[in-house]
């Protein structure tokens, strides 16, 4: 991911490092391939990526102070004890209370800030940290100071973004590029933002399976229109190669997004996301899973050596996920239409039989490589008996 300051970049083999604030010097190397270097007669395809709001949330110099004097308000499940789910969430090491670092927190400065920068940097956090310091914080109170702390980081962050993709949107403007120019505005995944108590990203659930889609394409896609059809990054090839008129090759996995852009879904676009997490043992102690959702209902299966649970959540009633209802008599049906929807989206997909390695070590002949279980059809739920209340 590189440095959020000062960064050293690739061009064409050759290292050169770069002073100033990495999201500010991505945005002025894109501009100046616009304006200068790309064929104006041509068309252009240009991947404009950055690296915030990555861990470990530097914020720029300008945006240190912002949100001095505001308290954020706190996630529903900024507590959460996973109560209702099973082994996976209960030893997991992504939380804002335990898992963050002082680097994380900015309790100790960046190592490769100038001196300049540095002094700036020491103006915004070191009276902030010595007051943290003296008030030596405990239990609930520290973890709201953590949160605090994290959540102001990260969007200080997103406002360096926003800034720069404002630069390149007034580019397309003047230019007179944007009304030919489909923008596409996206990231790699969700992350948590303190839901279940948590930082990171990794898991099926919600708020890191749904990922931002924002796209302006003028001429096509109907200004502040939503739509709510299952698309995933596997789209963006297919619909770069479909708008530009090129053919699309019959083994990639995903659909081109013209279509829906143009508020057109046809009648056998997707209904369900087939996902899969491997890396384990690795980052966070996240558990290999694999599941699917249609929208409404997700199923989760995690397995491990010595771990074989599922889960099966409402996201009508339970938009938070904080109660698994697998195998409860009143969702067998629907328990049973997602196990097959799960069998055989894992057939379409061709999900191989054993797992690639993980982050820390894998492959068949280490004893980190784990290999999928086969598929097994759950048993159909059973009725429970009635449970009396106490009087």
């Amino acid at each position: 991911q590189g440095p959020y300051y000062n960064p050293p970049m690739l061009k064409n083999g050759k290292r050169t490092k770069h002073i100033g604030y990495t999201t500010d010097i991505i945005t002025d190397l894109a501009l100046a391939w616009l304006q200068k270097t790309r064929d104006p007669q041509r068309p252009f395809m240009l991947m404009y990526q950055h690296k915030a709001p990555h861990r470990n949330w530097q914020p720029s110099p300008k945006h240190l102070h912002l949100y001095d004097d505001v308290t954020i308000p706190e996630p529903e499940t900024l507590f959460d004890d996973y109560s209702g789910r099973g082994t996976p969430a209960k030893t997991q090491d992504m939380t804002i209370a335990k898992t963050m670092t002082d680097s994380d927190l900015k309790l100790v400065p960046p190592r490769n800030l100038t001196p300049e920068q540095r002094e700036v940097w020491d103006a915004a956090y070191e009276p902030k940290n010595q007051a943290f310091r003296a008030a030596n914080l405990t239990g609930k109170a520290l973890v709201r100071w953590k949160y605090q702390r994290y959540i102001k980081d990260y969007l200080r962050c997103i406002a360096s973004v926003d800034d720069n993709i404002g630069r390149m949107l007034d580019y397309l403007d003047t230019s007179g590029l944007a009304k030919n120019t489909m923008v596409i505005y996206s990231s790699d995944q969700g992350f948590y933002l303190g839901e279940h108590g948590w930082f990171d990203k990794r898991w099926m659930y919600e708020e890191s399976l749904r990922t931002p889609l924002i796209v302006r394409w003028p001429g096509a896609t109907k200004p502040g229109s939503v739509n709510r059809d299952i698309v995933s990054p596997l789209d963006f090839a297919e619909t770069f190669l479909d708008v530009a008129g090129a053919p699309i090759p019959s083994d990639m996995q995903g659909h081109s997004l013209q279509p829906i852009l143009r508020g057109n879904t046809p009648k056998n676009w997707r209904k369900s996301f087939y996902y899969h997490y491997y890396e384990f043992p690795g980052w966070h102690d996240v558990r290999r899973h694999y599941g699917v959702t249609n929208g409404r209902y997700k199923l989760i299966h995690f397995y491990e050596p010595d771990i074989d649970e599922w889960e099966l959540y409402d996201l009508q009633s339970d938009p938070h996920e904080l109660q698994s209802v697998y195998d409860t008599p009143q969702l067998a049906k629907v328990q049973s239409q997602l196990v097959a929807e799960l069998a055989r989206l894992r057939q379409a997909l061709d999900v191989p039989a054993e797992d690639p390695p993980a982050s820390l070590g894998g492959g068949k002949d280490n004893p980190n490589s784990v290999k999928i279980r086969q598929q097994k059809k759950p048993a159909p739920p059973q009725r429970q008996p009635e449970r009396k209340s106490s009087p």
